[in-house]
């Protein structure tokens, strides 16, 4: 998992290097894989503005653009050659001066194409090493403050560490799973952060059925309508999302993914006007047909989890969305998905069809069952700012006989020494505890703990023990 250090601040304090914090993490369990930064090096790259984008007169693939590099439009200005199809008048961009180094030690020069002076070049994504690939030019927000150096505007002096996770530490898996395990290396409890309340603006809702209760003993839906999906999702949400290796493809979808990167709980959104019916949550008919958001067409077994509505299965729930349903750039309404999902309901269903995606691996693990409404609230805060629209009231589903609760588990002085093999002093062991989201009873003998809602892994005295 990639974690930017930049991300990971909004939650917590690291007093620690990258490479000190991730060596503190892997003695906790979590083995470091890599050490990286942000972006490749680059120079003389600044915010610019298109004034004009006028055509070559001898290439027809190519613009003449005049473009600001002062906050004072007269003063400033650069005669651009550009073959980007994006190239157009306001269009604020990345200009590579004339002195620039880009990535691949390329030196930006003076030069003439097909007879017209460029002195510099309007760069790309790709060409300043943060997309693997790009169509035109970079476009930058209207406030991108004209003369800026790139580096500084996109805030580029950043570290991502990447981690292996134990298959038992899903909890793990999410900005917030390592910010909680960087406040409790410092013995002191995350506070999470107070979740901005959405007004509900429409009384909208979907209906829900859980015909397979047992295996999601939790559904939060909401409906949001009115939304612009065909916009750009801002750069510094573009920016989070590719330093931890995903790549941005429109607000909805950023969103999802956003959510379940810094919290760890996986989401999906349909096109509400492509549902038919009421969603069902239940399992497959044997050889029941699917395709799936990657084009895939499988035909599914009998215990393999469903979203359905009444023309048929929409997604393989925990694992992959159903391409009928998929939101595009003219979706004006969806519907949002916050589901627990029983691990054991989705552990290998996707494998058996070649799928292992960032949700699967997380729901096979577990996801925190007291999560969903925080990603729900959290998703429609993010998604009406970035799209726009009216949310619906939030709608719960769930059958709370099935949805796990920790079981409290009994810790003794004496077992500690003699597991460990020394003393450790009790305002110690309960600052740690405490520090890992517990809660700590004293009794005469030891302690009487309960695990938070997350951590799957404690069950047992040993488990308490080993933390």
């Amino acid at each position: 998992m990639k974690v930017p250090l930049s991300w990971l601040a909004d939650f917590v304090a690291v007093p620690w290097a990258a490479r000190e914090l991730g060596s503190r993490l892997t003695m906790s369990g979590f083995e470091l894989e890599s050490i990286a930064a942000a972006a490749p090096e680059f120079a003389g790259v600044v915010v610019a503005r298109i004034i004009v984008a006028e055509q070559h007169p001898d290439a027809e693939k190519l613009r003449i653009c005049r473009v600001a590099v002062e906050p004072n439009d007269a003063f400033g200005q650069l005669q651009i050659v550009c073959g980007a199809a994006n190239a157009r008048a306001g269009l604020k961009t990345a200009l590579a001066q004339v002195g620039a180094r880009l990535p691949g030690s390329l030196a930006i020069t003076a030069a003439k194409l097909r007879g017209v002076e460029s002195r510099g070049m309007l760069c790309s994504a790709k060409e300043l090493g943060l997309a693997d690939t790009s169509e035109g030019i970079l476009e930058l927000p209207s406030d991108a403050p004209v003369g800026q150096v790139l580096r500084d505007y996109l805030h580029l002096a950043d570290t991502i560490i990447e981690l292996n996770v134990t298959p038992n530490r899903g909890d793990v898996m999410s900005i917030v799973g390592v910010a909680r395990e960087v406040a409790a290396l410092q013995a002191v409890v995350l506070e999470a952060p107070i979740d901005k309340t959405v007004p509900v603006m429409t009384d909208a809702v979907h209906p829900v059925v859980r015909t397979a209760s047992g295996a999601c003993p939790r559904f939060v839906s909401r409906v949001i309508r009115g939304i612009a999906n065909r916009g750009a999702t801002p750069i510094a949400i573009r920016e989070r999302l590719r330093r931890a290796g995903v790549r941005s493809i429109s607000p909805v979808v950023d969103v999802t993914n956003y959510v379940l990167l810094e919290l760890g709980q996986p989401m999906h959104a349909y096109d509400l006007d492509k549902l038919r019916g009421a969603i069902d949550i239940r399992f497959a008919r044997a050889q029941e047909p699917l395709k799936l958001l990657d084009g895939t067409a499988v035909e599914l077994e009998p215990d393999m989890l469903v979203i359905a509505d009444d023309a048929g299965p929409v997604g393989l729930a925990g694992v992959m969305g159903g391409e009928r349903t998929a939101v595009s750039a003219e979706t004006r309404d969806v519907l949002l998905e916050v589901a627990y999902f029983a691990p054991a309901a989705i552990a290998g269903r996707g494998r058996r069809l070649g799928l292992v995606t960032d949700a699967s691996q997380r729901f096979e693990r577990g996801v925190d069952p007291a999560g969903q409404l925080r990603a729900m609230a959290r998703a429609t805060e993010l998604l009406i700012q970035m799209a726009g629209g009216t949310a619906g009231p939030v709608r719960i589903d769930e059958s709370p006989e099935h949805i796990p609760a920790r079981a409290e588990i009994r810790l003794r002085r004496k077992r500690v020494t003699s597991l460990l093999g020394m003393t450790i002093d009790d305002a110690r062991i309960e600052r740690t505890l405490r520090a890992l989201g517990m809660t700590v009873v004293l009794e005469s003998d030891g302690w009487r703990v309960t695990p938070p809602s997350w951590r799957f892994d404690l069950s047992i005295e040993p488990d308490l023990i080993e933390e």
